[in-house]
């Protein structure tokens, strides 16, 4: 099992380090299809429900078009607080909510691709953010303090973790009392077919590592979450299908806004 969770983060790095430095177009390859330039990933994006003004505060180079959703829709951020992105890619959601805390707060951004970490630095000075810190690591070992986060927000990334319960044991962890967890993620509507679980290629464009709702709900539960809420995003299907042309991948799975607290 150790080795293939090895394996899994090997083929993550790689994957997601070729996206960074340029030499793959978003997740797309002989299977996926679901960027097409920047254009494309703002139409997406417009879709997830950002508004077309955060591109005058974001540079587009941040816009890699990775993400299923959009957690600070539900974060409810406010000035002063710290949030947490796990899987900050190159720091797009991190950087709108920099503008949301405002100079006195605090966006950490996590990632385990050194590439990223490097592209979402560049993006940040581009931007003039100097309350974001980008830092390399992984979200199942998250390099953040006990109790030091007011929200933690994920776009499209904890279903690439092989081990989901120790990432949110890890949020619960960093969260103060009371802190909230607000993510964009995506969710398998049924048990996925082997075809499907063992295709690389829809594993690291984030199809094959989900789970259901209720074995997240299960997760976050056990570890300690309290009002839980996950919801389907309304019409995610029709960008999901464009993933993985002529799979049906939108026949089993679905991006969804998971929500939760860290009783105080």
């Amino acid at each position: 099992m150790k080795d293939k969770k090895e394996e899994v983060r090997r083929m993550l790095l790689n994957y997601y380090g070729k996206i960074a430095s340029g030499h793959r177009k978003g997740c797309c390859n002989e299977v996926l299809s679901c960027c097409g330039g920047p254009q494309k990933n703002d139409e997406v994006f417009g879709k997830l429900g950002y508004s077309p003004d955060v591109f005058e505060r974001v540079p587009r180079e941040a816009n890699l078009g990775l993400g299923c959703g959009n957690p600070l829709r539900s974060a409810c951020l406010k000035r002063g607080e710290t949030v947490l992105d796990l899987g900050c890619g190159a720091g797009f959601d991190c950087l709108i909510a920099a503008g949301e805390v405002g100079e006195e707060g605090l966006v950490i951004g996590v990632d385990m691709t050194p590439e990223m970490i490097a592209r979402a630095r560049e993006n940040a000075e581009k931007a003039g953010c100097r309350n974001v810190d980008f830092r390399l690591g992984d979200i199942e070992k998250l390099p953040v303090a006990d109790e030091s986060v007011d929200v933690v927000i994920s776009n499209c990334v904890i279903n690439l973790s092989p081990e989901k319960e120790r990432v949110f044991r890890e949020a619960f962890r960093v969260l103060k009392p009371g802190g909230r967890l607000a993510i964009s993620d995506i969710l398998a509507l049924k048990e996925l077919p082997q075809e499907i679980k063992r295709n690389p290629d829809l594993y690291a464009g984030c199809i094959s590592g989900a789970v259901t709702a209720e074995e997240i709900e299960r997760i976050l539960r056990k570890v300690g979450f309290v009002d839980i809420s996950i919801e389907p995003v309304p019409g995610s299907s029709s960008f999901i299908r464009d993933w993985a042309p002529g799979v049906g991948v939108d026949d089993h799975v679905t991006s969804a806004l998971i929500i939760a607290r860290k009783r105080v």
